[in-house]
């Protein structure tokens, strides 16, 4: 089916929450530098989803509108005469352990292009082990979907993406101006608060809390506003064009970068995460990603306006 005339049907119930706004202190001044200047900012009342959308949820919404992701389809020849048919082939980024330590400026080594990865097949038409059978993911955060997939979804949903500010403002659950959604210490009584990597990357993963890639959405604790996995698991989108600096003068959606071209703002961090290398699992952080992306580790979730 053409996406540009998909039918819309009422989706099923997904329970959100209720964020009353006001204002915050927006950024960090201690981590990477496109997380500043500190500035404040105001937030309207608005509603969130507890948990990031679910592969059994986007599964709904293809089955009723017939839509294809970007991962999906095919790349033009006439816009991509110098490709050959194979790399013009439908497929996505996916997220490969390497064997042992590499530089950690070479992220080819742990990425690459695999034909017929999609939001059903994340890593391609075998699974990660290779065996020609799909692990159940239908309760983790749907994956290998890029901006325009996210925002179908919301459209469909009666919904939209959030702002930055406004997941920002969320993903602190009320702790304003601390490191992590849950205060400043990473494992507070010893207890290891989201999906992110644990141990060397990308080579050692001993899994979080015996999860290695994502995990279902709610296993590990909600913040103070009762929203799940806002740290960890996958990256969300938000509708935010990304700048490399915060524009203080613009509170909620930022100014545009020059050289963004197409980039959205990423929040909340993946389970690839990890100190070495991807210090980004806290409210505060953010990644710019190309709007066509599609990759193993990026989800989202969506918001909606009182």
């Amino acid at each position: 089916m053409d996406n540009a005339q998909t039918t819309v049907s009422a989706p099923a119930i997904t329970a959100m929450r209720r964020i009353d706004g006001g204002t915050f202190a927006m950024g960090s001044e201690q981590f990477y530098a496109d997380e500043g200047p500190v500035h404040e900012v105001a937030v309207d009342p608005f509603e969130m989803d507890v948990h990031p959308v679910t592969t059994e949820q986007f599964a709904e919404f293809v089955a009723r509108t017939g839509y294809v992701t970007t991962a999906e389809r095919s790349l033009p020849a006439d816009d991509f005469p110098d490709l050959t048919p194979q790399e013009r082939s439908a497929g996505a980024l996916v997220f490969q352990q390497t064997p042992g330590p590499v530089p950690l400026s070479e992220w080819r080594q742990w990425w690459r292009w695999v034909t017929g990865a999609d939001w059903r097949h994340p890593f391609g038409p075998l699974d990660a082990e290779g065996n020609g059978t799909t692990p159940d993911r239908s309760r983790h955060p749907v994956v290998q979907v890029s901006f325009e997939d996210a925002s179908r979804y919301a459209g469909w949903a009666g919904k939209r993406l959030p702002t930055e500010a406004e997941w920002e403002f969320a993903a602190r659950g009320g702790l304003d101006g601390r490191t992590y959604a849950w205060g400043d210490e990473l494992h507070p009584g010893g207890t290891l608060m989201a999906n992110t990597w644990q141990g060397r990357f990308p080579f050692l993963n001993e899994g979080a809390d015996g999860w290695r890639g994502t995990s279902p959405v709610g296993w590990f604790p909600p913040n103070g506003y009762g929203l799940s996995d806002m740290i960890g698991n996958v990256w969300e989108w938000t509708v935010t064009p990304y700048a490399t600096r915060h524009a203080v003068e613009a509170c909620c959606v930022g100014s545009v970068d020059p050289d963004a071209d197409g980039r959205r703002v990423l929040k909340g961090g993946s389970h690839l995460c990890a100190p070495e290398y991807c210090l980004r699992y806290r409210p505060a952080a953010r990644s710019p990603q190309s709007d066509d992306t599609s990759t193993t580790h990026i989800g989202f979730r969506c918001a909606r306006s009182l």
